[in-house]
């Protein structure tokens, strides 16, 4: 039997968050139909999902409501399993959605709202990142302290039009939009893994709109203004998981760093400056994934376990 049919996957009503949480709840064994705790696998860290036992998983394009994502790295399904030696129900979005690939910010978060219906308690988000800090090293993992919105100011929050009361008020604070609790529980599961000290440093991350990335001067910007990190992607997530209720945690796999230098000078009365900093690309991005993927598997377990075990 083909899955029921949605074709207004904008809609934000009650009623199309229903329908996407009753089809899953529909397919799922019992032990598996109520995850409290969820995890988005960002560019290159879909392997996480590999790692849950007893798994249930559904293709985005089975899901009513649900996009596809068309992004390389991204492999676009739900799975849902047990996690870790606590054998947690949890539910892996291997692959998320992108403001740039055309979505709509509610497009790209209706999972986090599903999510919620089906029980979620704690959102753990994960992504790959570029460093404009130079205190960060590439391979390094930012837990997420904070984020500087740069879609989000200039309007374009995911909370935007009807407020859906039934998930949350229509003014959420953001202040505490990553959960201390949760980021001492990742520096404790990197001590447990004797993890190098600095593997983990917390960090400000700055959300922009992509599909390119930063220019210089652009770079500059965002590092003058507090950011540590840059991504285009998690913050639309993690604001509406916090209008929802669910505790939040930001884990950012340091691909790239990013240039900020102003570059060499063309002007013959200007003195020969800057550094040739090498071009990002994605390919890098995801394969900076492949090399962390084991350390960030043991990683995220070791975190869900000490959730589960407190």
């Amino acid at each position: 039997m083909p899955p029921p049919t949605h074709d207004h996957a904008d809609d934000v009503s009650i009623e199309a968050f229903t329908t996407a949480t009753n089809y899953l709840r529909a397919r799922l064994p019992l032990e598996l139909a109520t995850p409290k705790l969820a995890i988005i696998c960002g560019s290159g860290l879909g392997q996480l999902a590999d790692t849950i036992e007893n798994k249930v998983e559904f293709a985005y394009e089975d899901i009513p409501g649900f996009v596809s994502s068309t992004v390389q790295g991204h492999a676009g399904k739900l799975a849902f399993g047990l996690l870790g030696d606590k054998r947690t129900p949890t539910v892996c979005m291997v692959g998320r959605f992108h403001f740039y690939e055309g979505h709509t910010l509610k497009q790209v978060t209706l999972p986090i709202r599903i999510f919620k219906m089906l029980g979620v308690e704690i959102l753990i988000v994960t992504n790959a990142t570029g460093a404009l800090n130079r205190d960060f090293k590439v391979g390094m993992v930012g837990v997420m302290t904070d984020h500087i919105s740069l879609p989000g100011l200039a309007g374009n929050n995911p909370l935007f039009g009807p407020n859906v009361s039934a998930f949350g008020t229509r003014f959420p604070p953001m202040s505490d939009a990553y959960d201390y609790n949760l980021r001492v529980i990742a520096f404790k599961a990197a001590d447990y893994l004797k993890f190098p000290r600095g593997t983990l440093k917390e960090a400000i991350y700055t959300f922009v709109g992509g599909p390119s990335f930063e220019t210089r001067a652009e770079a500059r910007y965002l590092r003058s203004i507090g950011g540590d990190l840059v991504g285009m992607s998690t913050v639309p997530e993690v604001i509406v998981a916090r209008h929802c209720g669910i505790r939040v945690l930001g884990l950012s796999l340091v691909s790239n760093m990013v240039a900020i230098g102003k570059g060499k000078s063309a002007d013959p009365s200007e003195p020969v400056n800057g550094l040739e900093e090498p071009l990002v690309n994605h390919e890098e991005v995801l394969q900076i994934g492949k090399e962390r993927a084991l350390d960030m598997q043991k990683l995220v377990r070791t975190i869900v376990d000490l959730i589960s075990s407190t």
